[in-house]
């Protein structure tokens, strides 16, 4: 499992830990997404991403953990939305991001063996639905094409998003992996 001894972990105003994401994309067509193995469960496929740092913008934070987490580089695109695991008690800021270098080694890979693997969307999704299923709906609401003006949306638990808000204040809102090669 990886252990981080110097994290801070910053909060909202409602109590939410910060978090931020992407969906790391193979290229501009959006059709292959980037999942990493997890770090407690690495036989399970997840979504790059983490606790964003005190004063640390959502966007610099998605970029910072995808080259921890998964060893890409990319072009940060839109938001896609703000979503809330009312669970955990987690709101994360979730970012298109398409990839534009591949590191062969990364901190991840070489601290705790993670894995990187390519999947189609809807791939994708079912490895995500039974044990992170809000983010699922990251890739459902991609499909969805999301945001479409929308900036963020609730996600209660798993469920489909059933309300929207603005980003400063959020709402309670497989194709086999193959090489590491573009």
């Amino acid at each position: 499992m990886k252990y981080k001894p110097n994290q801070t972990r910053t909060f909202d105003g409602d109590g939410y830990r910060k978090r931020a994401a992407c969906l790391c994309f193979r290229s501009e067509s959006e059709q292959e997404v980037l999942l990493v193995s997890s770090s407690r469960y690495p036989d399970k496929w997840i979504v790059p991403g983490g606790g964003m740092e005190p004063e640390e913008e959502a966007g610099v934070a998605a970029m910072r953990e995808v080259y921890e987490e998964a060893g890409v580089k990319g072009d940060l695109g839109r938001l896609l939305g703000v979503f809330e695991n009312q669970e955990r008690k987690h709101r994360t800021y979730v970012y298109i991001l398409i990839v534009t270098e591949i590191l062969e080694d990364w901190e991840d890979s070489v601290n705790i063996g993670r894995k990187r693997g390519w999947f189609s969307v809807d791939a994708a999704i079912e490895c995500l639905q039974g044990h992170k299923p809000v983010q699922a709906t990251y890739l459902q609401k991609h499909k969805q094409g999301g945001p479409a003006g929308v900036d963020s949306a609730t996600v209660n638990n798993g469920a489909t998003p059933v309300a929207t808000a603005t980003e400063d204040k959020a709402a309670t809102h497989p194709i086999a992996s193959t090489p590491d090669v573009r």
